[in-house]
């Protein structure tokens, strides 16, 4: 079933949808009169780097008024886009947060209403199954008619298949066949082990900030950790924009997760989600009872 994500993005859809919640209203081009600056689209805005054209207009149709914003807000989507759920998502999503900028036109080009509907057609059933509906401010009745001044879906003629390389899979999540012995052995390389449910996700200089929820947390080894930071547990996936992590599709799920402290974060090195009554993680529980480094 293709609905499994890159790096944890169902749970951190929340935080999509409230970069999307100051959108402007459309149909109000005076919001923009001579409001708009064009800004290069700067190598860090991963999301819509590299795209058709290079300047984008701030305030962009979201409403983000700074780079800053729009960087911090932008991130959020980049899962999605990755997912290739639609070969428009990332075309519609940048006609948002990064609208095309040309010194002659005071009004914004909007997206086509049928570059929504088709984007929608295809992410939206994904959303879905992770218990996420298409967001209200994205209603497709909100944007032009094809015969307005706007950005088209791409032409069927036209059409390319995506053949973008999938993104690698983050060395953390990648599975591994490991019998008693290597998991003790990996337990006693590692400074801490948890078992968790998360809480939050957020996305900070590339890397993926995982809070877990306090309740659920239970500690199988700690080692250099103070007790501050086991109060306020933060833990840290490298490069987390840039890879996928399919291990961790289920918002719902428990996961053991294993790592070390570097530079003053607690950096996971291995991840695997706990299903219980399977004979895998039985094995681990009796290993992690056992352990003796």
């Amino acid at each position: 079933m293709q609905v499994t994500f890159l790096v944890f993005w169902a749970i951190a859809l929340p935080g999509c949808l409230e970069a999307i919640h100051g959108i402007y209203s459309f149909g109000q081009p005076e919001l923009f009169y001579k409001k708009n600056n064009c800004k290069p689209i700067p190598a860090t805005l991963l999301l819509c780097h590299d795209i058709e054209y290079n300047e984008m207009r701030l305030p962009n149709l979201l409403g983000h008024e700074t780079m800053k914003e729009v960087l911090q807000q932008a991130s959020s989507w980049i899962p999605l886009v990755q997912k290739q759920c639609h070969p428009d998502t990332r075309k519609f999503l940048c006609s948002l947060f990064a609208p095309v900028c040309l010194d002659d036109l005071d009004e914004p080009i909007q997206p086509c209403r049928s570059l929504c509907e088709t984007v929608k057609q295809g992410c939206a059933p994904v959303m879905s199954a992770f218990g996420f509906p298409w967001p209200d401010m994205l209603d497709c009745n909100r944007f032009p008619p094809d015969n307005d001044l706007c950005i088209p879906p791409a032409s069927i003629d036209n059409f390319v298949p995506v053949t973008r390389e999938v993104p690698k899979v983050c060395d953390a999540c990648k599975e591994k066949d490991e019998n008693d012995n290597e998991i003790v052995d990996n337990l006693c390389k590692n400074d801490f082990a948890l078992k968790i449910k998360v809480k939050e996700i957020s996305y900070m200089n590339g890397d993926t900030k995982i809070i877990p929820e306090t309740k659920s947390k239970t500690i199988y080894k700690l080692s250099g950790v103070t007790e501050r930071e086991l109060r306020k547990t933060v833990l840290w996936l490298k490069d987390g924009l840039q890879c996928t992590c399919d291990e961790m599709n289920d918002i719902n799920a428990a996961y053991l997760v294993m790592g070390q402290k570097m530079g003053g974060n607690l950096v996971i090195t291995s991840l695997k989600r706990w299903q219980r009554g399977q004979r895998e993680f039985k094995r681990i529980s009796r290993s992690i009872r056992k352990l003796q480094c």
